[in-house]
């Protein structure tokens, strides 16, 4: 049931974004019936449709190349509606701004253009009341057809008083400053920069001007970020290396090299060649050791077997090894435990092995437990001798309370994507412990990669995707 309530929140919520946007790049900047304003709305429809189609396609068992088929559009709208939608809120900031300037602007063209006649008056949604020095031109010649003249504080002119002639070239004067309005016409065909005084829709026509101005810069800084953040992620992971000294580790090990990678998010989206970059930059920094700290895949073996294979390639002095994450137990945690392990990779599920200097621990990950396969920190280093320093494997940094309970001096982690999308570290932060980096929690240190790959939209904004190496320093040395 609550699961089904969230569900509609969600689906409501997202139909409202989609209204807003709609309406302010959509209805607010096109004439009905266009070509533009009929585009615009049948992707309205069609784009959510496709974005809720890429992220139920793998659940409900969708062919893959069908999954492959949706989850470009689909996932990547979805950043772009994210980024589109905060675009458009900086520019409801603007857009009275932006009014207020083109108001004071039109206001000055009138003044100037009165003044330049001889006459003064004021432009009131199009009308101008004119009135001359000494005498008052015919009402019928000034004020456009169809619309009520101006109230006056005197009686007109009698008609039948005779024009004098520097009257009449007044009233000739006048009729060229004011021509009669055109007829009306839809919003989209005036001309946006004209002056109040040039149009008989000044409102309107500055009201569409704004919101084309306002959304085509939000359209441009939505769609840059996007772009932006999608070649990030595809050009690949950068290095980052840090030292982490440990205390109980022995001058022997001092400076053993431990790459980390999470988070590699093999899928529909990234597929083989990603797998094989990541491999290539993890072997050109010659770690002593490589550890994959969960989240590798987001699919079933079947689907994404091959585009796992290049992790065959990984080459270290002390062995790759893997643990699982939450997304393994979405795409069947026991197949790709021994797919993993066919690679040449040494799956840690709840175990420990003792390299030169220090124990390497591994646990399942948190979503295991569904399945009867959580974390066991018992298991794993329960029986342990704490004289020795601890490194510890595992995919979410909320169980770094009870490494700090088992005595490890060293927990590598990943699962945030260090928010991934900005402001997404924000949120991060409500559920994590750490999103990002190196941290303190009692005697245990705490690292949090912000993994290699991405989820969902294969964007990567203010989070950029690295893998750490993480040198190991002994405080004897």
């Amino acid at each position: 049931m609550v699961f089904v309530l969230v569900a509609l929140v969600v689906l409501a919520l997202l139909a409202s974004v989609h209204r807003y946007v709609w309406r302010r790049f959509v209805g607010d900047t096109t004439a009905p019936g266009s070509t533009l304003r009929t585009v615009g709305t049948v992707a309205a429809f069609v784009l959510p449709l496709l974005s809720l189609g890429a992220m139920t396609s793998g659940r409900i068992g969708a062919p893959f190349w069908l999954q492959q088929v949706l989850a470009w559009p689909g996932f990547l709208w979805l950043a772009c509606l994210m980024y589109l939608t905060l675009a458009l809120l900086v520019g409801e900031v603007v857009r009275p701004l932006l009014t207020r300037v083109l108001a004071r602007r039109d206001a000055a063209a009138v003044a100037r253009a009165t003044a330049g006649t001889g006459t003064s008056g004021t432009a009131v949604d199009g009308t101008l009341a004119a009135t001359t020095s000494g005498t008052r031109p015919r009402t019928e010649e000034l004020v456009p057809a169809g619309r009520s003249c101006p109230s006056t504080s005197a009686d007109p002119a009698p008609a039948t008083a005779p024009a004098a002639e520097p009257e009449a070239e007044a009233v000739r004067d006048t009729e060229q400053a004011a021509p009669a309005a055109p007829a009306e016409t839809e919003p989209a065909e005036a001309d946006p920069a004209a002056p109040a005084s040039a149009t008989g829709l000044a409102h309107p026509s500055r009201r569409l001007f704004v919101s084309r101005v306002v959304g085509g810069a939000a359209a441009a800084a939505g769609l840059a970020t996007v772009g932006y953040g999608t070649a990030n992620v595809l050009r690949g992971p950068s290095v980052k290396r840090i030292t982490v000294p440990l205390a109980k580790l022995p001058r022997a090990a001092h400076g053993f090299r431990i790459a980390v990678v999470s988070d590699i998010h093999i899928g529909p989206i990234l597929g083989r060649a990603h797998t094989r970059r990541i491999v290539d930059t993890i072997n050109s920094t010659s770690p002593d050791l490589v550890a994959v700290v969960g989240d590798l895949v987001d699919g079933s073996v079947a689907d994404l077997g091959s585009a796992a294979e290049p992790l065959a390639g990984l080459r270290a002095r002390h062995g790759s090894f893997f643990v699982t994450g939450n997304h393994e137990y979405f795409s069947g945690a026991e197949q790709w435990v021994n797919h993993v392990r066919e690679l040449g990779l040494i799956p840690l599920e709840n175990a420990r092995v003792e390299m030169g200097g220090f124990d390497l621990a591994g646990v399942n990950d948190i979503a295991g437990e569904t399945e009867g396969q959580g974390p066991d920190f018992v298991r794993a280093l329960g029986d342990r001798d704490r004289g020795r320093a601890a490194v510890l494997l595992a995919h979410q940094p909320v169980v770094i309370h009870d490494a700090v309970e088992h005595g490890v001096d060293l927990q590598l982690s990943g699962h945030t994507h260090g928010g991934q999308l900005w402001p997404g570290n924000y949120l991060a932060e409500l559920a994590n412990p750490t999103v990002a980096g190196l941290e303190q929690y009692g005697d245990t240190q705490l690292f949090v990669s912000r993994g290699a790959g991405a989820w969902g939209p294969p964007v990567r904004v203010g989070a950029p995707a690295d893998i750490t190496v993480v040198e190991l320093a002994s405080r004897q040395a």
